[in-house]
C-alpha cells in the first residue's frame, strides 16, 4: 500500500477506536450524549445497545490496524474491512443521522481508492 493508503487506512481505525470508546464508555455521560445528541434518559435506556455497536466498531478498528500491520500483504484485508465500514457509514446515514455519511463513510470511500489505487 501507499504511503497515504497506509495513513488514511489508519486515522479510520483511531477513528473507529474513538466511536468504540464514545458507544462502550462514554455514551450516557456528557461527551457521549454531545456526540450522539441525545437524552439522559435515551443514553440510559439504550446504554447496553450502544457498548454493543461500540464492540464491533472496536472490530473494524482491530481489521484496519492488521490490513496496516501487513503492509502490502494486507491490501485484501484493507479493502474488505473499508468496505464494511462504507456499508455501515452508508447504512447509517440513511436510518440515523446524515452526518455519518461524512464522518464515516466518505473518508473509508477515500480510503478504499486509495488503497486500490495504490
Amino acid at each position: 500500500m501507499s504511503t497515504a493508503a497506509t495513513i488514511v487506512v489508519a486515522l479510520i481505525g483511531v477513528l473507529h477506536v474513538y466511536i468504540l470508546v464514545l458507544e462502550m464508555f462514554l455514551w450516557d455521560k456528557p461527551a457521549g450524549l454531545r456526540a450522539f445528541r441525545q437524552t439522559q434518559a435515551a443514553a440510559t435506556a439504550s446504554k447496553v445497545l450502544a457498548a454493543n455497536q461500540g464492540l464491533y466498531n472496536g472490530f473494524l478498528a482491530a481489521g484496519l490496524f492488521w490490513g496496516v500491520r501487513l503492509g502490502t500483504a494486507g491490501r485484501d484485508v484493507s479493502v474488505f474491512f473499508l468496505l464494511c465500514v462504507l456499508v455501515a457509514g452508508v447504512y447509517a446515514a440513511a436510518t440515523a443521522n446524515k452526518k455519518i455519511l461524512f464522518v464515516q463513510a466518505v473518508p473509508a470511500a477515500i480510503g478504499l481508492a486509495l488503497v486500490l489505487l495504490g
